[in-house]
């Protein structure tokens, strides 16, 4: 029988899409609710009054891209730490564990500060991101060497590969940034989706939308790993095949995830622990709602970012790193109390 897409996650979709629109009416300028829907039916060809230029421009060009990569941002990270979780057995375990997200930052840096170029074009901040992530992940597998499917091998060559590039990326500010450069450096490792654009909306979409299915469809072997490699193998999974798989996925999802919105903390390690806390462990179930919580805790932490401190805006990766740690510690201490 084929597997179906649980309908609690389904039914959720319906009340996530409304606090869409309700995080895109927020900010400095008013807009409704109604005003957002009408600047959305009208991109779409539905016969409906337009908005005026400026309040259209604002919701259809800044905020509902933003949203929407915020959305895809906080669902992918949030699986990703659900499976790195389930392949490690470690309950602190995120989905910059890879070290994708030093990489990441060291190709951000080397383009905003060095000016990096391939042939006689710039290579532009998203481009670079992902190159350096894509980088880190290979020094990972290339520590880990044949045994890159065990995790603790790939843990540890993962803790190795991010202190590297985290030192590389240091001797670049250090000895190459501008004031103007640092702060835009900084700003961009604390974690923004002020660049947020509909080709970025697009490639997260494909990018997160076919690793979040993939993981899905390998739910009931996270199930079996929970219970140890010998119980896995003995239902007929192959566990380092399993592991080596579903680490590149989630290697990737982040990595392109990260080039789009810098590192942003606690999201995979946070939502996951408290949305077992409520529903259990089946992956079945839990990847997908793990999914929409994360869109949702992003979008409405971006929103506070963008606006609780306006005209000044705040990174959104100090925010979740504010509201992250509280709540991990609630639910670590709700997890201890329960028998």
């Amino acid at each position: 029988m084929a597997a179906r897409w649980p309908a609690r996650p389904a039914a959720g979709r319906v009340p996530a899409a409304a606090q869409i629109a309700a995080a895109v009416a927020v900010g400095s300028a008013e807009l409704s609710v109604s005003d957002v829907l009408r600047a959305v039916g009208t991109h779409q060809g539905l016969p409906v009054r337009p908005l005026p230029p400026l309040p259209d421009s604002i919701v259809w060009d800044l905020r509902l891209p933003r949203v929407l990569l915020a959305a895809l941002v906080g669902a992918g990270l949030a699986v990703c730490g659900a499976v790195l979780q389930a392949l490690t057995r470690n309950p602190l375990a995120d989905p910059f564990l890879l070290g994708v997200s030093s990489g990441a930052s060291t190709g951000a840096v080397a383009v905003l500060v060095l000016g990096v170029h391939i042939g006689t074009g710039p290579v532009d901040l998203t481009t670079g991101a992902f190159g350096g992530s894509v980088a880190a992940f290979g020094a990972v597998l290339l520590l880990a060497g044949r045994r890159a499917g065990e995790p603790t091998r790939i843990v540890l060559a993962g803790v190795a590969v991010s202190q590297l590039f985290s030192a590389v990326t240091s001797l670049i500010v250090i000895s190459d940034a501008q004031g103007q450069d640092t702060r835009s450096v900084t700003f961009w490792l604390l974690g923004s989706l002020t660049a947020a654009s509909w080709p970025a909306v697009a490639l997260c979409a494909v990018v997160a939308g076919a690793g979040l299915l993939v993981c899905w469809a390998a739910a009931t072997a996270l199930d079996a790993f929970a219970f140890g490699t010998d119980t896995a193998r003995s239902l007929g999974f192959s566990p380092g095949r399993t592991r080596l798989l579903l680490f590149g996925v989630t290697a990737l999802v982040t990595a392109t995830l990260v080039a789009v919105s810098g590192a942003i903390g606690f999201v995979g390690l946070t939502v996951p622990h408290a949305v077992r806390l409520v529903i259990g462990s089946r992956h079945r179930t839990l990847l997908p709602t793990c999914a929409v919580t994360g869109a949702i805790f992003l979008i409405w932490a971006d929103t506070a970012a963008r606006t609780v401190f306006s005209p000044q805006e705040l990174p959104v990766g100090v925010l979740t790193a504010l509201l992250g740690v509280p709540v991990f510690g609630l639910v670590m201490r709700c997890r201890a109390e329960t028998p």
